[in-house]
């Protein structure tokens, strides 16, 4: 019989009993899924980082931390977690990172933020928008999520550059990495896409300097983590006209505080960490397909490095 913890908020629970029994049952394991079992008898832990559970080490039989959420940088600084980690890949958390993405960029390629708000009447020459295939796009972080949204972005016609700490190839993606490599992604770049990891590495990396290698008037778009971006530098940016528009959808403090800046500025859109979440059902499947495969001797799919943090 395998044991296994459910460890996050009520709600949670209440979402995922059934699509999580309905993709255990379908491996055909003995197991009991519960969110409460004694610490002693637990094999694995469906586990999210808001959950109650701080110290690892009363589960002595435990063999796999299954993360809910795609970021771990809340987990893999705990010194209590011997077991792997494997972080969250949902299919239906890909898709739904794509589709705001796409939303977000064409929402300043095209401009559409003029005509929202201009209608008083007059009708006025403007010129259509640029095609895709003259705008360039950064995209910073190439991992799962990082990967299909400049997939997606190229299709369209984007001409596309990606940057990631360590070398990846994507089709029809320029592809750098290294910091040694950021300036060049960045130089003339007109919108930028954050979807880096949260790590000591990646912390402020937008920032006075990053900036400047910018297009002048270049957006910001940032569903990855509030930790990328460097508050002072980005509010001085907005503020000098070099930045043109920024929208933040995650946070050093979350919520998003009632007085901070960002929700005045006339040039920050805030979305309150909306950009995606992992799906019940499509999430049950990878944590289903985890257990099964960490049971018959196979790797974890996902697993993390918990010396580069992700």
């Amino acid at each position: 019989m395998i044991n296994i913890l459910f460890a996050a908020v009520t709600e949670r629970w209440d979402q995922y009993q059934k699509p999580l029994r309905k993709e255990l049952d379908l491996t055909g394991l003995e197991y009991k899924l519960s969110k409460k079992l004694p610490p002693s008898k637990v094999d694995y832990i469906i586990y999210a980082p808001n959950s109650s559970i701080k110290d690892f080490s009363v589960f002595t039989n435990l063999k796999a931390v299954l993360n809910l959420w795609a970021g771990v940088e809340d987990v893999v600084k705990n010194k209590t977690l011997k077991v792997p980690l494997a972080r969250m890949v949902d299919k239906g958390l890909t898709q739904g990172m794509k589709e705001w993405v796409l939303g977000h960029v064409l929402r300043y390629h095209l401009n559409i933020d003029l005509h929202i708000f201009g209608q008083d009447g007059h009708w006025r020459d403007w010129s259509a928008p640029p095609l895709a295939s003259n705008r360039t796009v950064t995209i910073l972080g190439l991992g799962a999520l990082g990967a299909e949204c400049a997939n997606t972005l190229a299709e369209i016609g984007f001409k596309v550059r990606g940057w990631s700490l360590s070398k990846k190839e994507i089709n029809s993606v320029k592809c750098y990495h290294g910091f040694k490599e950021l300036e060049n992604s960045l130089v003339e770049s007109e919108i930028v896409v954050l979807l880096l990891p949260a790590t000591a590495n990646t912390e402020n990396i937008i920032n006075t300097k990053t900036i400047s290698h910018l297009s002048d008037k270049a957006i910001i778009i940032n569903p990855g983590r509030g930790t990328l971006i460097d508050e002072k530098a980005l509010l001085k940016s907005l503020d000098e006209g070099k930045l043109a528009h920024a929208t933040l959808d995650v946070f050093r403090e979350e919520p998003l505080p009632a007085d901070h800046q960002f929700w005045q500025h006339p040039k920050i859109t805030v979305t309150p960490h909306i950009a995606s979440e992992t799906r019940p059902r499509t999430a049950s499947q990878v944590i289903a397909t985890n257990i099964d495969r960490f049971e018959k001797g196979k790797p974890l799919l996902y697993q993390v490095n918990i010396n580069a943090g992700y």
